[in-house]
């Protein structure tokens, strides 16, 4: 059974920065990343890190957010640097299935997320 436990969301000022973590259990995927869901909106994509098709970023984040993995310890990680009110979210870990196509609905398997809130 594939477990995703994210850790690392809370609150924090515009201009911030906060690291999220994901470790995954019972699986290895050759896609890992972030969707975030804000209140009253889709889930969508943040980032991506595929052993096959390198890095990926919405264009949202380019710039100010990096993903990365470790293969040993199977988790993935998300570093977000100069926060603003509009990065408020549910941010969920990902993996399997969305590698090229970053779609919400082609993950295989999903975190319970976390929430970062970002005040002004």
């Amino acid at each position: 059974q594939v477990q995703l436990v994210e850790s690392g969301g809370g609150l924090v000022q515009a201009g911030d920065s906060l690291r999220l973590s994901c470790a995954a259990s019972g699986g290895t995927f050759s896609v890992m990343g972030w969707f975030r869901q804000a209140p009253g909106k889709e889930r969508e994509f943040v980032a991506a890190l595929d052993w096959s098709d390198g890095f990926n970023y919405a264009d949202s984040v380019k710039g100010r957010f990096t993903i990365s993995r470790d293969n040993a310890k199977n988790t993935v990680s998300l570093q977000m640097n100069s926060l603003k009110p509009e990065d408020t979210a549910v941010y969920y870990c990902a993996a399997g299935g969305f590698s090229r196509s970053f779609l919400s609905s082609k993950v295989y398997h999903w975190g319970k997320g976390t929430l970062v809130t970002v005040s002004s």
